[in-house]
């Protein structure tokens, strides 16, 4: 065996259960669960968001979730195959035709927004079929 292939091996064991991790696109609204270890006390905290970017590959994949507090843009990225991950939820499904978000950085107020996919522009997933 090739040395990528023994490091894939040893990291494989360490990669959440596909069935545990919602699907997740770009532009949707997350809830993601994390645990805080403050001394000896560990908690869940709740940050939820817009989901901006999803990069990396494998044990890599991070996504970042941008939220607002206090007029002010926080974005956090978090590893999403990490132990410290509790749950993440869907909360709203929105419809993005970019891979990433970046740009929302720049607006607010109602330009923030992002079309509901439930109301809006349907997702096809694919190629479009034709008719």
């Amino acid at each position: 065996m090739d040395r990528t292939k023994i490091i894939e091996a040893a990291v494989a064991d360490q990669l959440k259960d596909p069935k545990d991790l919602p699907l997740l696109r770009v532009g949707d609204t997350v809830d993601v669960h994390y645990k805080i270890i403050e001394g000896d006390k560990e908690r869940i905290q709740v940050f939820q968001g817009v989901l901006l970017a999803k990069t990396g590959r494998g044990v890599h994949t991070m996504i970042t979730v941008r939220r607002i507090v206090a007029n002010e843009g926080v974005e956090r990225m978090f590893p999403l195959h990490s132990p410290r991950m509790a749950k993440i939820e869907v909360v709203r499904r929105s419809d993005a035709r970019r891979a990433k978000l970046y740009y929302l950085r720049d607006r607010f107020g109602k330009a923030r927004r992002l079309r509901d996919q439930r109301r809006g522009l349907k997702h096809t997933g694919g190629t479009a079929a034709a008719e």
